[in-house]
């Protein structure tokens, strides 16, 4: 399978010149090797209970309950593992200024594939390679249409909006790109970016069952050492959410009282970022707002034991980071210290009053949090690994700074907090076990401590040459006992941030990243 969709590339470069007039071809791509340690991180298995279902009856919890990833946990399991990204771009220049690229990708743990022997029988056995080699970024781009600075690509693109907090080229480990067509206008001092993206095709299933992305940018770069961009995202999820599939005459009543109806989710995102340097100072800052109708995540929340979510939950959530830092020129190392801080607002209505608690036919609200899109920025590795947490806050400060030629330095203190707090069931603390004083009366509850804790990051940067690079981060988290009431931080507000206990986490990693 991967050395057909190699070939492919070559092939369809080939074919392209016997219809346009070829000028010359770039091969270029990267190489990324990663050895990572997470110590008292992550659970054995994908999740752990926490709190069970049955303690938490009639409450809308949502789709993973209160099951966490996180340990927070000496007594469990170290977790290590290599990783190895492998991109191969391929660059073709054609006259009246056309371009084709076609980007391959390929992302692989050490010892995951089966292409190999197996040492006890002697067997060789042939690799499953239908998950391997990706077709990362295909896609024309055409340049100077009609005469104009405009330039237009069509196909599979990877898009990265200003630092990628919000759209990036990287999700989580996994490189991400779109489908669709995108257009740049650029000005003297200014620019305007659009696109129009397909995130899902539900084909002839659905009349109107798409997943639609569009993005709309505008940036000023006539002030000099400054940059300012505005833009609008827009999220359009059509696809049918039915909580049941009754009979015509129970489904006629469902329409009667308005339950199970679910209108498309329209998530718009508007934002401003800043970035520029005055008198050794510099400043990068970015502030978003969205809002629209979110019933897809409304479906997820229907309270235990009960059908029905919330098809009437909207978006009205906001977001920041900003960091300032100044730069000594004339002292040693050049060091530049920093103060910054990220905030996301979430929401936390998973608790229930008593009357919510009795009536059957209450409607739940569901907790909708500031969603993170496609963000490629991470708040430290073993806290925000997948660029998915939402609900919390961050202060930093830290130096750096740059020993010599080729090497940098970083120092950084973070302190970590939840926004808003979950309510667990009311219990006797009993050492490392909680006991529910009634598990079935889940309108006795008490608030979950907001404090995640405090994290030091030591990353070390080698430039050996100008292809290739060394990387070394370390991050310690001083864990607060908080941890162990647990709070909904992950999966953009839908997973459970709970420790089986509160020791101190550790991380380390090691990069190794050749360009060419």
């Amino acid at each position: 399978m991967s050395r057909r969709i190699w070939s492919s590339a070559v092939v369809c470069l080939c074919c392209a010149s016997a219809f346009a007039e070829l000028q010359n071809v770039n091969v270029g791509g990267q190489l990324r090797i990663r050895a990572r340690y997470w110590d008292n991180v992550y659970m054995d298995s994908t999740r752990e209970i926490r709190i069970p279902d049955f303690f938490l009856p009639n409450r809308p919890i949502g789709p993973f309950g209160a099951a966490s990833r996180y340990a927070f946990d000496d007594a469990g399991k170290t977790r290590t593992w290599v990783e190895q990204n492998t991109r191969l771009k391929i660059s073709a220049d054609f006259t009246n200024y056309v371009n084709a690229v076609i980007e391959l990708d390929d992302f692989e743990i050490w010892g995951q594939t089966d292409f190999r022997s197996n040492y006890l029988t002697g067997v060789d056995s042939a690799a499953n390679s239908s998950d391997d080699v990706e077709v990362l970024q295909s896609y024309v781009e055409m340049n100077e249409i009609a005469g104009l600075p405009l330039r237009l690509r069509l196909g599979r693109q990877q898009i990265k909006l200003g630092t990628g907090w919000l759209v990036g080229e990287q999700h989580a480990t996994i490189n991400s790109s779109f489908d669709g067509v995108r257009a740049t206008y650029t000005g003297d001092g200014w620019a305007l970016d659009g696109w129009a993206t397909k995130l899902f095709e539900t084909g002839a299933n659905e009349e109107d069952g798409d997943v639609n992305f569009y993005g709309l940018a505008a940036t000023c770069t006539a002030v000099e050492g400054h940059e300012f961009q505005l833009y609008w995202l827009y999220l359009r999820d059509a696809r049918s959410v039915n909580d049941t599939n009754f009979v015509a005459p129970i489904e006629w009543l469902e329409d009667a009282f308005d339950l199970d109806d679910y209108d498309a989710t329209n998530l718009h995102t508007v934002g401003f970022r800043a970035s520029g340097n005055i008198l050794g100072f510099d400043y990068a800052g970015e502030i978003a707002y969205q809002f629209g109708e979110a019933d897809s995540a409304g479906a997820l929340f229907a309270p235990i034991n009960r059908l029905y979510g919330d098809d009437d939950a909207d978006y009205d959530n906001w977001a920041g980071d900003l960091e300032v830092g100044y730069t000594f020129e004339n002292v040693m190392w050049t060091p530049r210290v920093y103060i910054g801080g990220a905030y996301f607002s979430g929401e936390d209505n998973r608790d229930v009053n008593f009357f919510e608690w009795l009536n059957p036919f209450d409607r739940p609200d569901a907790s909708v949090s500031f969603n993170r899109l496609f963000s490629q920025i991470r708040y430290y590795e073993l806290f925000d690994e997948a660029r998915g947490g939402t609900n919390f806050y961050q202060i930093r400060a830290g130096v750096n700074t740059k020993p010599l030629e080729r090497i940098s330095a970083n120092f950084e203190v973070g302190k970590l907090g939840v926004n808003e707090t979950f309510d667990y069931p009311s219990a006797i603390d009993a050492g490392r076990f909680r006991i529910p004083i009634a598990p079935a009366l889940s309108f006795l509850t008490e608030e979950s401590g907001d404090d995640i804790g405090y994290v030091a990051e030591i990353e070390f940067f080698y430039q050996y040459s100008e292809d290739l690079s060394f990387r070394l981060v370390w991050d310690h988290m001083f864990v607060s006992d908080d941890v162990v009431d647990g709070n909904f931080v992950f999966a953009n507000g839908l997973d459970f941030l709970g420790g089986s206990d509160s020791d101190d986490l550790n991380y380390l990693e090691f990069e190794t990243r050749l360009r060419f």
